[in-house]
Formats: C-alpha cells, sequence, structure tokens
C-alpha cells in the first residue's frame, strides 16, 4: 500500500511539474518576444514632422523602418550639451549637478507644453573627445576625457531617466580611431554618439582656425559601426547627431546610407539671432535631407544681437521639417 501510494505521488508531482514547466515557458516566451514597430504610427509622425513640406524632400524617402525600439520619432530628445571640466563649453558643465538637472528639466517641460502630442526624452550631450588649439602629447590637437567623466556624466543622467550623448571634436585625428574607444560605453543601451565636424582638421590647420569637415564615407563608418554594436548586442536603435552649420562641413551627403540600427540627426549647430538660425537651417539642414533634425539653441551667444533673444520652442516647432532632436548649449 505505502508502495502504491508513492508511486501516485510521484506521478502526481510529474504532472504537475510537466503543467507548470509548459505554463513557464508559454509565460517566458510571451514576454520576452521583441515588441514590433508600428509601422503606421512611424509613417504618421514622419509626416507630422515635415510640417506640411511642399518641397518633396520630407519626410525623407527610405525603403527600411527602424528596429524595434526606436527613440525617434515617437519622442522628442532635449538635450544639455557641454563638459565637465569647462563652464564655457556649455550649460552641462557651466552649474553644479543639482541646479543643471533641475534646469533641464524645466526646458523638458517646456517642450511639453509646446507640442502635447510628443514625450519629451532628457538628454546629456558630453563632449568626450575635446579638440585643442594646442598639439598635445599625442599630437593629435585632441584631449581624450577620462572615463571617470563619462562614467559620472552617465550616473547624473540615469538619475534623471535621461539617455547619454557622448561627442567628439577628433582635431588631427579621425572618426575611425576615436570611435572604436568609446565602445565599451556605445553597447548600453542608453548610450548614443555625436561628431563634431567643425573640429575634423582634415587640411591640417588648427581647430579653431578654420571650419572643419566630415565627409559621407565618414559618416557611414560611423553608421556601420554602431549597427554592428547593436545586432551584436541585441540593443535598441542608437542615435547618431552630426552637428553642421555650413555646407563644407558636411560633403557628399547624397552619399549618406540609412540603416535600421541606427537613425541619422542632422543638428543645425548655428548660433545667433532668430532670422540668422532660420536660415542656416533652412539652407544646410532642411535642403540636404538624411534622416532627422535637430536645432541648437545657445543660452549666451543666441542673444548678444538684435533682437536679443532665444527663438521660443514654438517657433522652432513652426520649422519646415520640425526638429525632432532639441540641444542647449
Amino acid at each position: 500500500m505505502k508502495k502504491t501510494i508513492s508511486t501516485l505521488v510521484l506521478l502526481l508531482l510529474i504532472a504537475v511539474t510537466t503543467n507548470a514547466c509548459a505554463t513557464t515557458r508559454k509565460h517566458f516566451k510571451d514576454t520576452t518576444a521583441k515588441a514590433s514597430l508600428d509601422t503606421l504610427k512611424y509613417d504618421s509622425l514622419m509626416k507630422k514632422l515635415a510640417n506640411g513640406d511642399k518641397s518633396g524632400r520630407w519626410p525623407v524617402k527610405t525603403k527600411e523602418y527602424p528596429l524595434p525600439g526606436a527613440i525617434l520619432p515617437f519622442n522628442r530628445i532635449v538635450a544639455f550639451y557641454g563638459n565637465l571640466y569647462s563652464k564655457n563649453m556649455g550649460v552641462l558643465g557651466q552649474y553644479p549637478r543639482k541646479t543643471m538637472l533641475n534646469k533641464l528639466k524645466e526646458e523638458v517641460k517646456n517642450w511639453e507644453k509646446a507640442d502635447t502630442a510628443t514625450s519629451v526624452v532628457p538628454a546629456l550631450h558630453y563632449i568626450c573627445v575635446t579638440a585643442q588649439a594646442d598639439a598635445g602629447r599625442n599630437g593629435l590637437h585632441n584631449l581624450r576625457m577620462p572615463f571617470s567623466q563619462i562614467d559620472t556624466v552617465i550616473s547624473w543622467a540615469k538619475s534623471i531617466n535621461a539617455i547619454v550623448f557622448l561627442d567628439i571634436q577628433v582635431g588631427f585625428s579621425t572618426v575611425q580611431t576615436e570611435l572604436p574607444l568609446l565602445e565599451k560605453y556605445l553597447k548600453m543601451p542608453n548610450v548614443h554618439f555625436g561628431i563634431d565636424p567643425e573640429f575634423s582638421m582634415k587640411e591640417g590647420s588648427v581647430p579653431g582656425k578654420r571650419i572643419g569637415t566630415f565627409d559621407a564615407d565618414d559618416i557611414n563608418y560611423v553608421t556601420n559601426y554602431l549597427a554592428k554594436l547593436v545586432k551584436k548586442n541585441d540593443l535598441p536603435p542608437k542615435i547618431f547627431v552630426v552637428h553642421r552649420f555650413t555646407k563644407r562641413m558636411v560633403t557628399n551627403y547624397k552619399d549618406i546610407k540609412l540603416r535600421p540600427e541606427v537613425q541619422v540627426v542632422m543638428d543645425m549647430d548655428g548660433w545667433g539671432g532668430p532670422e540668422l538660425k532660420k536660415g542656416t537651417y533652412k539652407y544646410f539642414i532642411s535642403e540636404e535631407p538624411v534622416q532627422f533634425t535637430g536645432f541648437k539653441l545657445f543660452y549666451k551667444n543666441d542673444i548678444k544681437n538684435e533682437p536679443h533673444r532665444m527663438l521660443t520652442p514654438k517657433e522652432v516647432l513652426n520649422l519646415k521639417p520640425a526638429p525632432v532632436y532639441i540641444q542647449y548649449q
């Protein structure tokens, strides 16, 4: 009798365990399946960003949608730019941490009010390689920030659920040299990338003496590199910001290749009065379309000349196309 009871108990335990495992497998499958991209919403939002553009340039025509998890165009990004060693390179390094983060949160609210239909993601855009007038020990006219500073910025961003951009000013170096040095950070899902052609001195001029340049080949190198990281590490798409305020800063823009793993933002980086900035945006961003657009606002430089004011969020949103990335310096 004891043997019979033990057998029945064993069979019952096996049955229960089998059912539990099947349920667990089913639950695991349901919760880990990748969400699909809402292509109808994506198309609708891209059309909205075009803002009634009649030129046919916007929205940019592409055969591929981004991978699931793409931040753009489902959100607008509002970023604070700068370097922790300098109060003059941007608002990110100008104020103590708490003050700076509170100011960023206030700007996020301003943009949420200006466009109530679009969520806003805060960001810290950190210059982790800075161009230098002096050649320095490496002879490359740039200075690489210590990883401890990058770690600090990432920790600050985490405290307010912000994303991070690592921006490089290569000087006499190249993006092909500098980008791989940041790979351990770019493997993180919340860390993205930016380049500043102004300080890419291909012709050998000292940074600050002339405006530098990147070609489509350089940009394609970055998108290919980031795409491989995304695929290898199963990451959501990376955002790649390219600063620009002259034609020569980005050459052969029509040869820039778009990839599902990377979202490219051409960011209007010029400073000045409202009408000057609108003109720069029109000629060098709007008329040379790549994918998404950005717009930089300078707390100090934009108010130097008449009418001594910055563009308002509403005014920026009236541009064709409407920028989806906003940066404050």
